[in-house]
């Protein structure tokens, strides 16, 4: 099979091909294009650790990897809730589960898309951060007679702290307007809920705590009887580890960071509150990888056959550490250098376009050569949602490998810690 064979837009797991490892693909395909690795054993593993970890409703949020094949897998997991932002991730969820609740938690929507989720799909949990979005729920709820007091709308906080990302920059209420809101919701007949989401990447608890003590505060100021408190995501992938970071800390647990949220939320009096989260990062991220070729070598530069236009996005902006391994081209017999010998190579990516480079090297034996192959692993989360087709790149194989990426054993740009402290 070549990769052209590949499909390009796959649908359930059973019409993607199989190989048991990554090598096994490059053996057999040789693809010059890049293709994805999916473990849906990882993805389902990943989905149950959190499910059984968080004490409330777990809400996959779609725009971190929307494919079907994805959605698919979630929903044979056990996943039955879908935080969705627009019309066409509700039919996404639609196509795969005619029962799975929608959570529609983008606080700024069209009244097109409001009236569409509720008379539609059904849904009947909504977000918002101004009281001009509660006019237009309202407008629409009326218009199709429906009782407002089967709606509940979350009142989304702002939040800080440290996070890879941060989301309040764009949205969220500051805790007194947030007071009005919860009221005037109240007053027109709408249940009441609280939300928060405190970025992405989060690995310091005491970010979700400044978010809980926010949401306290509120509510008691807000005098009104609380639905739902949806912690939003956040909750930290293992990623690869920066070499230069001595003080790096072990990799994060799936779902480690969701109980100790539930003990925090039961601390802070929510125990008599229905709790929802929306995990996006923590459930898909460990399920994907990507195998790219090496286009040429230069030195210490490598250019590839993929880039931060297409699966590596994370990797432009250099707050997530995508860990990644050499796979030599089996063709290659004769090989320069000690093998042994991890030294950093800059990446550069497919475009004819300057921007297309990698904000952090990956580290690879020396013998690294044109033709190569290289797997970066864990690459589930937006990887897929935000590649585009600038310049007529655009990376859409896919393909099942059933060996796990293991990070441990990944040059790339992690380390492992055996490594760290043999330097």
């Amino acid at each position: 099979m070549s990769a052209d064979a590949i499909p390009s837009r796959p649908g359930p797991d059973a019409e993607l091909p199989r190989f048991a490892s990554a090598e096994a693909l490059v053996r057999s395909l040789r693809p010059d294009v890049p293709v994805y690795g999916f473990r849906p054993g990882v993805l389902k593993a990943d989905a149950k650790a959190f499910l059984s970890a968080f004490a409330g409703k777990t809400a996959y949020a779609v725009k971190t990897n929307g494919e079907d094949f994805v959605l698919r897998t979630l929903s044979a997991a056990g996943v039955k809730a879908f935080d969705v932002a627009s019309p066409a991730e509700f039919a996404a969820v639609r196509a795969v589960s005619a029962d799975a609740e929608l959570l529609y938690m983008h606080p700024v929507k069209a009244l097109s898309d409001i009236r569409l989720a509720l008379e539609a799909y059904g849904i009947r949990t909504l977000a918002l951060d101004h009281e001009d979005e509660v006019a237009k729920i309202l407008r629409v709820v009326r218009g199709l007679d429906l009782d407002p007091e089967e709606i509940t709308l979350c009142v989304r906080l702002a939040t800080k702290g440290p996070a890879a990302y941060q989301l309040s920059k764009k949205f969220g209420a500051a805790p007194a307007h947030a007071v009005e809101l919860l009221q005037r919701i109240d007053r027109v007949g709408f249940r009441c809920g609280i939300c928060f989401h405190v970025g992405s990447q989060v690995e310091d608890l005491d970010t979700y705590e400044r978010a809980l003590a926010s949401a306290d505060w509120v509510r008691n100021r807000a005098g009104v009887a609380l639905a739902v408190l949806d912690v939003g995501g956040g909750f930290p992938a293992p990623y690869g580890r920066d070499p230069k970071r001595r003080d790096a800390g072990p990799l994060p647990r799936v779902g480690a960071m969701a109980a100790e949220v539930t003990r925090e939320a039961r601390e802070w009096g929510f125990s008599d509150v229905p709790l929802v989260a929306e995990p996006g990062r923590v459930v898909v991220a460990r399920c994907l990888s990507v195998i790219v070729r090496v286009l040429l070598k230069k030195g210490r530069r490598i250019y590839i056959n993929d880039g931060v236009w297409g699966s590596l996005s994370d990797s432009w902006t250099g707050r997530i550490v995508l860990p990644a391994r050499l796979i030599p081209d089996p063709a290659r017999t004769r090989r320069r250098g000690n093998p042994e010998n991890i030294v950093p190579f800059r990446v550069f990516g497919a475009t004819c376009d300057s921007i297309d480079i990698l904000s952090r090297p990956f580290y690879l034996p020396e013998t690294v050569d044109t033709g190569d192959f290289i797997e970066i692993g864990h690459i589930g989360a937006y990887s897929m949602s935000l590649r585009t087709r600038f310049n007529g790149f655009y990376p859409e194989k896919v393909v099942i490998v059933d060996e796990p990426f293991d990070i441990a054993k990944a040059e790339g740009a992690a380390i492992p810690e055996a490594r760290h402290a043999a330097e």
